[in-house]
């Protein structure tokens, strides 16, 4: 986990200093055993969880001042979800949880400030920020006071939220804005409801199993992306605007790409998989291969490239299939965007003059981290695992950056693998190119010249862990 300010910086910063003394406090907790006594110990985990309540009330105003300013965008992060994930190692549910408390908590102040006194337990806050998130300010303040009433009357956390659930329904039957009933739907199939508006429009609502899903991923989430700078629309626009592009004929071809065995293939049992990880049945597969080009991808050890050459600019399908064999999600450690809606990215940038569109120099990135590295070059270190898959690393924005040099160990690690994207390798290689010159040299000229020193000890590179 990266730090945003040294510590001695931290404490000059507002309320800087009481987060020193509570991480102190808290170490020297961690280091102690609990109680022998279980009555002692039941009454140190209620305190306990009053204080960890407030500290989370902590937690959401600074996640919502970060939010507000934008300030992880500088660190390489799409987004606040993407942060809370990559930084604190939040399961996606849980950084969803989190920004909702930070965003609603001006809308809910009665729930707020019981929060912060500690007389609201974070369970109760984060019910009632779950059932009031859809609704306008108005029908907030109504439900957040029939919420709290019945929170007064001792009703636990479950059924607060299911009379915010109630709540909801209520409001979305006076709208006219209900819903289907869910529950009565076969989630084992696909289904969509059409229903008219009065101006003639059309209310769409329905569910995909992962099959179909990704054939609509496949056809819409290409023509679903932004047009240019210019182009303001929001995603939802998008989507709608390259469905009605499909319906209309103008997108024709479709693709999907199932991995699989050929034993697969050919009646075995192993199950395939799409090109995001997530598992099909073996029979789902030949269904599939059925009414579908089927395309073979012969990948050697070390993942034999199909070179092209720079006068190609862009990569060729079968390129971008091998690439999506290879990355699952998007080439930027933590970023879990799906390979299948990245981009195909030119390791060194293809108008540098040095990255022809051989397979072996390209990867998958989100569009989203592909501006962004190349609009902070210095922000991105990439090195290449034993798969032949490149890993994008975030480093800290110039101001935050280490004083010290990578450790001579990880040197060894990655000098064949330093970063192409940077005008230059990094330092400490360089050193060791130096060192092995001047080995070369003492070689050639005799015993009497000086043995060059070691170099010198350092760190590693920042790294997201």
């Amino acid at each position: 986990m990266r730090s945003v300010l040294d510590p001695a910086e931290a404490a000059k910063t507002p309320s800087g200093d009481l987060m020193a003394t509570l991480a102190v406090v808290t170490a020297e907790l961690a280091r102690r055993e609990s109680p022998e006594s279980g009555a002692v110990c039941k009454e140190l985990a209620e305190t306990l969880g009053k204080v960890q309540d407030q500290a989370e009330y902590v937690m959401a105003g600074l996640v919502g001042r970060v939010d507000a300013t934008g300030e992880q965008a500088r660190w390489g992060f799409a987004s606040i979800k993407a942060w809370l994930c990559g930084e604190l190692g939040m399961q996606p549910a849980r950084a969803a949880e989190r920004l909702s408390l930070a965003r609603q908590r001006r809308r809910l102040p009665e729930t707020t400030q019981r929060w912060a006194d500690g007389t609201l337990p974070l369970g109760q806050v984060a019910t009632i920020t779950r059932a009031v998130a859809k609704l306008n300010d108005e029908d907030v303040a109504k439900a957040e006071e029939a919420l709290l009433e019945y929170v007064d009357q001792g009703w636990s956390a479950r059924l607060v939220g299911r009379l915010g659930q109630r709540i909801r329904e209520v409001i979305a039957d006076r709208d006219d804005t209900g819903e289907p009933k869910e529950a009565a739907r076969g989630y084992d199939k696909s289904w969509i409801a059409v229903s008219p508006s009065l101006d003639g429009g059309r209310y769409l609502k329905g569910w995909l199993n992962p099959e179909d899903a990704a054939v609509w991923d496949g056809t819409l989430a290409p023509l679903a992306k932004p047009a240019g700078p210019e182009d303001t629309r929001d995603v939802t626009e998008r989507t709608a605007a390259a469905l009605s592009t499909m319906l209309a004929g103008g997108h024709r071809a479709t693709k999907v790409t199932v991995i699989c065995d050929l034993d697969t293939l050919t009646g075995g049992q192993a199950p395939a998989r799409l090109a995001d990880g997530t598992p099909i049945p073996a029979e789902h597969a030949r269904r599939i291969a059925l009414s579908a080009g089927v395309s073979p991808l012969l990948l050697g050890r070390g993942h034999t490239p199909l070179y092209l050459g720079r006068t190609a600019r862009f990569a060729t399908t079968a390129q971008r299939q091998v690439l999506e064999t290879l990355y699952d999600t998007c080439a930027v450690h933590g970023c879990e965007i799906p390979g299948a809606l990245c981009e195909v990215d030119h390791i060194t940038g293809w108008a540098l003059g040095n990255a022809p569109t051989d397979i072996d120099r390209l990867a998958l990135c989100c569009g989203w981290h592909n501006r962004f590295k190349h609009t902070h070059p210095d922000q991105i270190h990439i090195t290449r695992d034993n798969t032949g898959r490149y890993v994008y690393r975030l480093l800290p924005p110039p101001g935050h950056r280490p004083r010290t040099a990578p450790t001579h160990e990880a040197t060894e690690r990655d000098t064949s693998n330093h970063n192409p994207w940077l005008g230059s390798a990094p330092p400490v290689p360089t050193l060791t190119r130096t060192r092995h010159t001047r080995q070369a040299r003492q070689q050639r000229t005799g015993p009497h010249r000086r043995t060059p020193p070691p170099p010198p000890p350092a760190t590693n590179h920042p790294r997201r862990t």
